[in-house]
């Protein structure tokens, strides 16, 4: 029954381990599967509806994620509608996104560990800032986004973004600082997107300075992105290659390269594209009409730009966004609160399942101990009521018959006193006496005119806090101990030191017998058996002619 118990209760504990490491939810294939088919989509479209089924699937999905207090995967998918809603031409959209998503940052708790969104999100925010004609604050929020960038792709994405604007304000030799810096470090670079965007920036910076690598490097980075089918990346290579040709005045292959620009701006259908590809092809028209025209267009466009830019965070719904962050850091309290409910319950009944489990495991090995030491004790007590006795009987028997031979008696005797013997090592030990007392007869009893037993400080130990499952163990051990000394070690002399250390009991045994090579023999064995089935120890050490040493920690 006993076993029952405890085998039942392993499987309790390994069931409440099951229970306490089981996670609690999981999202299914088919959406993450979504979620990359999209996401693909979004980075690197290569059909007109892409950027437009990216963003439907993640305004759908920002909405389910807020709805279920997933903020971490609602700033995920507001990044990831930014960089849509950028591709697609919506700048003001595209910042909102970012805002919005900034705000759910700061009303997490653990927002201080959410570096790699806030470096996307500030890296985003800077493109847009510079498509919005800002440069002062596109660089200032490249620099905040490099000041806490810890992963080498990152970096090298806001350095290249960082020198885009210097491109824009026509500082190229900032920018080919900048580029030819990011060029050398390229054997690092984790992926070919990297390699190609800092090539074909380097390109067209260097044409500009008329250094002649530039040519290469722009058609390099075109087959590239051709070889990886990088649609974007294509649209910037032929409107670099097209402004380096039209800067030379080759407008036929200005011309060309204009039209596959084109074309593949109406193959991502995005009008940001479209817009940049037409005005490359109206730079290339020689009526002075249309270049008036485009100053004009794009002059009017910039202030409208500007103004757009000084007031996008008022026309941004500051009132209801504060509603929605107060509302969110509320519901991440409360989230926070229940989880740490949840956890504490599930911590409570596995320390409950932890401590019975070692409780009873506790009660049954001393169940077992004590009953090894009632088998013991019966089993000395029939030694000595029958087997004893019977050979007392049948030795006084033929001591009364002069025809039995004397030797016969003389075995039989040694038979009896063996016999004795063993009933006395195994009789019960009365406990309720002074215990200290008891030890210190029973080491006397070894005593004689031959063997003289020296003990230190075994009057001085606690025996009263001592457990009696403790004390009976060290009786029968140091009760082996002398037996086998007496039976085999020619010893003279023993010394036995006591010590309590915490909890536990240091006994020194020593004496200066013949020594053996040591060879544990049932005696030995069982000793470290008694000790080892309360969590102690017993060392020996002996050789021929150096007497023989026991160390017991209990």
């Amino acid at each position: 029954m006993k076993c029952n118990l405890s085998t039942m209760y392993r499987l309790q504990l390994i069931l409440a381990i099951f229970v306490f490491f089981l996670p609690i939810s999981s999202k299914s294939q088919t959406s993450i599967d979504s979620s990359l088919h999209y996401r693909k989509a979004i980075i690197n479209p290569s059909q007109p509806q892409d950027l437009a089924s990216g963003v439907h699937y993640f305004s759908k999905k920002k909405n389910q994620d807020l709805a279920l207090r997933d903020t971490l995967n609602a700033i995920y998918d507001l990044r990831l509608l930014s960089i849509a809603e950028f591709k697609i031409g919506n700048n003001f959209s595209s910042e909102n996104h970012i805002v919005e998503a900034l705000n759910l940052i700061e009303s997490m708790q653990a927002k201080d560990t959410l570096i790699n969104s806030r470096v996307g999100l500030y890296n985003q925010l800077g493109r847009i800032y510079r498509a919005s004609h800002n440069s002062a604050e596109a660089i200032k929020t490249f620099d905040k986004a490099l000041l806490i960038a810890n992963k080498l792709n990152d970096s090298v994405i806001i350095l290249n973004n960082k020198a885009n604007i210097y491109k824009d304000l026509l500082d190229y030799k900032n920018a080919l600082r900048i580029y030819s810096f990011l060029f050398e470090k390229r054997s690092h670079f984790s992926n070919d997107y990297q390699t190609t965007l800092v090539t074909d920036n380097l390109g067209l910076v260097q044409s500009k300075l008329n250094i002649p690598e530039g040519l290469q490097n722009l058609r390099n980075a075109l087959k590239l992105r051709q070889k990886n089918n990088d649609i974007i990346g294509q649209h910037a290579s032929n409107t670099h290659l097209s402004e380096y040709y039209l800067d030379r005045k080759d407008t036929t292959k200005a011309l060309l390269y204009a039209k596959k620009a084109l074309a593949l701006s109406d193959k991502l259908n995005s009008s940001s594209f479209k817009l940049e590809s037409i005005s490359q092809l109206m730079n290339l028209n020689k009526n002075p009409l249309i270049h008036e025209y485009k100053k004009l267009t794009d002059s009017i466009s910039n202030a409208k730009q500007m103004a757009e830019n000084k007031n996008a965070y008022l026309k941004y719904n500051v009132a209801e966004e504060q509603k929605k962050t107060q509302a969110s850091i509320l519901l991440q309290e409360i989230e926070s609160r229940k989880r740490l409910a949840y956890q504490a319950l599930a911590l409570i009944i596995f320390l409950i399942f932890i401590g019975s489990y070692f409780i009873y495991r506790n009660r049954y090995r001393k169940a077992k101990i004590e009953e090894v030491y009632k088998t013991e004790t019966r089993i000395a007590k029939k030694v000595h009521d029958e087997v004893a006795n019977d050979m007392y009987k049948v030795m006084t028997s033929l001591e009364n018959n002069s025809g039995i031979d004397s030797k016969v008696l003389d075995e039989m005797e040694k038979i009896y006193t063996k016999t004795r013997d063993i009933s006395r090592e195994n009789s019960a030990i009365d406990l309720r006496q002074d215990f200290g007392l008891q030890l210190n007869d029973l080491l006397l009893g070894y005593k004689n005119d031959k063997v003289k037993v020296i003990t230190r400080n075994l009057s001085k130990m606690p025996w009263e806090n001592i457990p009696e499952l403790k004390k009976t163990a060290i009786y029968r051990v140091l009760q082996e101990l002398m037996t086998n000394m007496r039976k085999h070690s020619q010893a003279t002399f023993v010394t036995l030191v006591f010590q309590k250390e915490g909890s536990k009991i240091h006994i020194n045994y020593r004496d200066n017998g013949v020594g053996c090579d040591l060879f544990k023999k049932n005696g030995l064995q069982h000793t470290e058996s008694r000790i080892a089935s309360l969590n102690g120890t017993i060392n020996f050490e002996t050789k021929q002619g150096d007497g023989f040493k026991a160390s017991v920690i209990i």
